[in-house]
């Protein structure tokens, strides 16, 4: 399974999700530069985490017009893997591939610590190598983290079973104590937390790894 990380000016967690899916994870990945028209043969797509652009105007909202991103598009609607994490959920938001939006901490403040997340679905392919009701510990490291969206599109997600992760000590404020979605489709999933840092026991938790051994048994299920 090839991986393609898309880096953006600003992009910070562009190695670190490298290094979890080609070292970690033992698979090919590459990374792809964000005025390419075109992902290559990948087979998966990550948004890794960082300060897009600065997010000057708003978080994800000058990576949204990118030229990768229409390839981005592209390749979801036609079922390919897009996960995005931190600043990459943001990006996802601001395209229309998710939706919702990721506004200021509650706190008002940056942070940078471990949190709990409980799995709420195996029914993707991001985690279908973890159990219902599972709890793992990842980091976060955001000041943009609390997910917003109307009522019915709350009512939508949670109906359409498509909330992937809650936190369980909800750190930013997001409503429903959500940390993780996806798409109508379940082939895009933006998240908070990092799952790339936490893949190996030097890094206090491994289990971030889950999300990436799951999107590669998808992928080796269909071949």
């Amino acid at each position: 399974m090839r991986f393609g990380v898309i880096v953006f000016p600003g992009s910070n967690c562009d190695h670190d999700a490298l290094h979890a899916v080609s070292r970690n994870l033992g698979q090919p990945a590459e990374f792809i530069w964000h005025d390419s028209r075109s992902l290559g043969g990948v087979d998966a797509v990550i948004l890794p985490g960082g300060f897009a652009y600065g997010d000057y105007l708003r978080c994800g909202a000058i990576a949204r017009f990118s030229p990768v991103m229409k390839a981005v598009g592209e390749f979801a609607a036609a079922g390919g893997l897009v996960l995005g994490i931190c600043n990459g959920f943001q990006i996802l938001v601001e395209a229309g591939l998710l939706p919702g939006a990721l506004i200021r901490n509650r706190s008002l403040k940056f942070i940078c610590r471990e949190v709990r997340l409980r799995v709420e679905t195996t029914g993707s392919p991001f985690t279908s190598a973890a159990q219902e009701g599972q709890v793992l510990r990842m980091p976060i490291a955001h000041g943009e983290g609390c997910y917003y969206a109307a009522e019915r599109t709350l009512d939508e997600l949670a109906d359409g079973d498509r909330i992937v992760f809650r936190y369980l000590d909800n750190p930013n404020g997001s409503l429903r104590d959500i940390a993780g979605i996806l798409n109508p489709a379940r082939n895009v999933m933006g998240m908070m937390p990092h799952p790339e840092r936490a893949t190996e026991p030097l890094m206090g938790s491994c289990d971030g790894l889950l999300v990436f051994q799951s999107m590669l048994a998808v992928a080796q299920a269909v071949r």
